[in-house]
């Protein structure tokens, strides 16, 4: 058993990991933390989130000396604001710790990245060098061997598992840039409460239009530029990702399908659904992303459906812990 600690545990996302590494078979779950500052610390986290009573009645500790955790932990999950992993999560990885990371602090490996769009000097360009992109479908190899995983974004998970297989087989036009509209819950937008998501406030709505942070993200993983447009909308959670992009010359649905199916013929997490759209229904409360595409006149619509505190968040997250260690793919999760 290992033991696993989970930062900044009070939030959306940290309850869904107390849940996961809770009924995970091979993860121990030792600590919940929030800062020391938290208006929650030492307050039992199934008193804030109360699904989990009676399963996970840990309090949340207030995260007074990291290092003295670190030398406990095997497996670290960082729930935290993006400069808060960025300044934590070298104090745990001098320890040893297998570090798993949900924010943006090492996400991307550029100079200009962190100034732009998450408003600070990136400090670690060492550590930065060395984290592995934690989509797990995709970098597997790679995860098995690193100790710092960047969990990617919500909203990059679901639009990168629909266009990298159809980039990685070349069938799309690169001329023109694949268009990413895509809508998500208020649960995106975290806990804290604000007029901005409130739930009786919010109508659907873009954001972010083309200065998004996750454009960046997606465009340099992809190794493509895209256009990406998020929405919100008001409902709890979810992501929806619809996606247009035009084919290469002569391409045939026939080679789409091969392309999707010989990506994820062994990806338990990924579903194919053919031309039959995603919805948010089949996707929310579960670990599984959906893919559905339809072809016309050279041109693919692509839909994506996540839930965007699970498969674009904690199960993600969870998934990499199974591949670090030689787990089962889904194991904790199904």
């Amino acid at each position: 058993m290992l033991n696993t600690h989970i930062i900044g545990a009070s939030g959306y996302t940290g309850a869904e990991l107390a849940k996961i590494v809770h009924n995970h078979p091979s993860l121990q779950l030792a600590g919940l933390y929030v800062s020391a500052q938290s208006t929650d610390a030492n307050t039992l986290i199934s008193d804030l989130h109360g699904q989990l009573k009676g399963i996970v009645d840990l309090p949340l500790l207030p995260l007074i000396d990291p290092q003295a955790v670190a030398q406990q932990a095997d497996v670290v999950l960082l729930a935290t604001a993006h400069q808060v992993s960025h300044d934590l999560a070298p104090i745990f990885l001098t320890e040893g710790c297998q570090v798993f990371d949900l924010s943006g602090a090492f996400r991307v490996q550029s100079n200009s990245f962190y100034t732009d769009f998450y408003g600070f000097e990136h400090q670690h360009k060492n550590w930065l060098e060395h984290a592995v992109y934690g989509l797990a479908e995709w970098n597997a190899s790679a995860i098995a061997e690193a100790q710092l995983i960047a969990v990617p974004g919500c909203y990059p998970t679901a639009s990168q598992l629909a266009l990298k297989p159809l980039l990685d087989a070349n069938l799309l036009d690169a001329q023109q840039w694949p268009v990413i509209n895509a809508v998500s819950g208020v649960s995106g937008a975290g806990r804290k409460a604000t007029m901005a998501n409130s739930f009786c406030e919010v109508s659907l709505h873009a954001y972010g239009i083309f200065n998004h942070r996750h454009q960046p993200e997606i465009a340099t993983h992809l190794d493509c530029d895209v256009i990406f447009t998020p929405h919100l909308g008001n409902f709890k959670r979810g992501i929806l990702a619809t996606i247009t992009a035009k084919l290469a010359q002569d391409v045939s649905a026939e080679q789409i399908t091969q392309a999707l199916e010989s990506a994820y013929i062994n990806q338990p997490a990924v579903r194919l659904l053919h031309s039959k759209a995603a919805q948010l229904n089949s996707v929310v409360n579960t670990c599984f992303c959906d893919i559905g595409w339809q072809v016309q006149n050279g041109h693919i619509i692509l839909t994506s459906a996540i839930d965007n505190l699970l498969k674009g968040a904690s199960s993600q997250a969870i998934q990499c812990i199974n591949i670090r260690n030689n787990f089962p793919p889904l194991s904790g999760l199904v």
